[in-house]
């Protein structure tokens, strides 16, 4: 009952300033102030208010809420684990299987390159590491840095 005559008091006064401010000839801020101030009355008229107002001083709402948020972290820390271990049960038992089983690495050795050649791979990669350097020292002394 005080949630709601509190709400209804706050339309009230916003709907005084937004008379106060349409007199003023700001009619769009007064048509905004209006909007805010009604909302608070449309709660109260909807009820929202009341079953508001019961759910925050009920406890058993509270233990509900309590129960809800223990539920999330069991769910959520059973995502963290089954994320580390690498899956669930299913999951790692298949990925045993077919990383165990070759033929599951014959035919992707044996796939169709489908006219296009593999790009050589370099044997010493730090002799290919030294060449990019140079070419950007090279750029780096054209511009006089």
């Amino acid at each position: 009952m005080l949630a709601e005559t509190i709400c209804s008091a706050v339309a009230a006064a916003g709907l005084g300033i937004a008379a106060i401010t349409a007199y003023r000839k700001r009619f769009l801020t007064a048509a905004r102030i209006a909007a805010y101030s009604l909302v608070p009355l449309g709660l109260v008229m909807t009820g929202a208010v009341e079953w508001l107002a019961r759910t925050a001083f009920s406890p058993v709402a509270w233990a509900g809420f309590g129960i809800l948020g223990a539920a999330w972290v069991l769910f959520m820390s059973t995502r963290t684990v089954e994320r580390r271990r690498g899956g669930t049960r299913k999951e790692r038992k298949a990925a045993a299987k077919s990383a165990a089983g070759p033929e599951a690495v014959a035919p992707a050795a044996s796939a169709p390159s489908l006219g296009r050649a593999a790009p050589p791979r370099a044997a010493n990669t730090t002799a290919n590491a030294g060449e990019d350097f140079s070419d950007i020292e090279a750029i780096l002394k054209k511009h006089g840095i």
